[in-house]
């Protein structure tokens, strides 16, 4: 632990903070803001997807057994959506104190640039896999940057990160949830959620669509409704607590050393965990869409950051800090379950728990399917998927028996590793994602359902993208 200690404060301490701020303030400028512009695009364009397919793509791309564009945005905000909210806000609050909470804030808005370059990259570069269009930054770092060794170090990185340290994140959190609540056992937690686990991804891309385009959006809506009680009813320290998160975000006791203060790591930390802008896994998920222009599920994927951190993860900090007890000495889910209790009763421990339990589970699915598409990059192998779903379900089991600091130390090494390779990656590969996006502008200003062409960027290897639309 000592040693993976020390790594990590090197990656996230001295690399990762500049990197990312770095990275989302050079696209948004690049961009010209296309996170806080094309808002309400963003916001029609998810409406108009609610249909099975997008006409447009019908008529565009070869026909296949692909999946909607919004059933693409459920399948990484189940991603998103998960432990991170809940567990990984109170652990931020509880070490980086209520000034994390801005800097989960800072790294939203800023990632959210971030979130749609990978996205759009993700689209132009995706290829037709044996059931759905399949991409992410394992594919357009080969197609784009013609890296195969770069492309298949990512692959690695991803696979890790989200099918084994992630998984065994999302099967912690919730063994810890149902035992402190329920009293279940962690191992019998284990043989249950494991089972689940199995059922699901030995399903396909499909079964994981139709169950997180549910089960994610009835859940988030409600613990959001949740919060908004607790602020409601603690409304006369509304004002207090915003105050405190931003003196606390820049106060000197949180600065250390006249360096990086503990909030802005552990926000950082916390908050890229949790919204996965610039990570290079929600990529894997956009690309799997049918749509007429690569842009629009950029545009879908943003949205995705703000729905994760503004809403959900904002949500769980004004639990914790209307309630006054962050610093009760409790953290990570106990320490959500705890505050809510305090605000609307004890059964709120048993809400709090069967959200965590579908939130991390729909994670789970999610980051399998993470992993299993860069398998699939490296090597179209069956009987590698099939040892792969097993591992999945062998580190969802373990997870349940490892201590909370030993699989989040874990899952924040890899998440560094991989969020550097895919930063890289896309700044090498931004211009594209911006000529897209000049590309997506035009045809809206004269009145039209924006469609790509391949002629578009003619030097990029597009697959997937028609050469004309005539």
């Amino acid at each position: 632990m000592q040693i993976i200690d020390t790594i990590n404060d090197v990656l996230w301490t001295y690399i990762l903070v500049g990197v990312l701020l770095g990275a989302g303030l050079y696209f948004t400028i690049l961009l010209r803001g296309v996170q806080f512009t094309m808002l309400g695009e963003m916001m029609r364009t998810l409406v108009r997807s609610g249909r099975k397919h997008d006409d447009a793509a019908d008529r565009a791309l070869p026909r296949g057994r692909t999946i909607s564009s919004f059933q693409a945005f459920a399948v990484s905000l189940a991603a998103r959506v998960g432990t991170g909210n809940i567990a990984g806000v109170a652990i931020a609050i509880a070490l980086g104190g209520p000034g994390a909470v801005f800097w989960m804030w800072v790294v939203a808005i800023l990632g959210a640039s971030n979130a749609f370059v990978e996205s759009t990259l993700a689209q132009l570069f995706k290829v037709r896999g044996e059931h759905s269009y399949r991409g992410g930054p394992a594919y357009y770092i080969y197609l784009g940057l013609k890296s195969r060794a770069y492309a298949v170090t990512f692959a690695v990185l991803i696979t890790v990160t989200f099918g084994l340290a992630f998984n065994s994140v999302q099967s912690n959190t919730i063994a810890i949830a149902l035992n402190g609540t329920f009293g279940f056992e962690p191992l019998w937690t284990g043989v249950g959620l494991t089972a689940a686990t199995l059922f699901i991804i030995f399903g396909g891309i499909q079964r994981i669509a139709r169950l997180n385009q549910i089960v994610v959006p009835a859940m988030a809506l409600l613990y959001i409704l949740l919060a908004l009680w607790v602020i409601v009813t603690n409304i006369g320290s509304f004002p207090y607590v915003m105050a405190m998160i931003v003196e606390n975000a820049f106060g000197i006791d949180q600065v250390m050393g006249g360096g990086v203060g503990m909030a802005m790591i552990m926000g950082i930390k916390r908050g890229l965990f949790s919204n996965e802008a610039g990570e290079g896994s929600t990529p894997n998920a956009a690309a799997t869409a049918a749509v007429s222009h690569p842009v629009k599920q950029g545009l879908i994927q943003t949205l995705g950051v703000y729905v994760d951190t503004l809403l959900v993860c904002t949500a769980t900090a004004f639990i914790i800090l209307c309630s006054g007890v962050f610093d009760c000495g409790l953290t990570g889910i106990e320490l959500t379950q705890y505050a809510l209790a305090t605000q609307v009763g004890e059964y709120a421990s048993v809400f709090v728990a069967i959200a965590v339990l579908l939130f991390a589970y729909t994670s789970i699915i999610a980051n399998y399917y993470y992993g299993e598409t860069n398998l699939y990059f490296i090597r179209r192998s069956k009987r590698l998927i099939f040892v792969f779903r097993l591992c999945v379900g062998a580190v969802v089991m373990t997870g349940t028996l490892l201590t909370l600091d030993t699989v989040w130390a874990m899952a924040d090494i890899t998440m560094a590793l991989m969020t550097l390779c895919n930063i890289i990656a896309i700044l090498l590969l931004g211009k594209y994602a911006r000529r897209a996006l000049v590309d997506y502008r035009r045809q809206l200003k004269e009145g039209k359902d924006p469609q790509y062409s391949a002629d578009t960027i003619p030097e990029a290897d597009t697959p997937c993208w028609p050469n004309s639309l005539s």
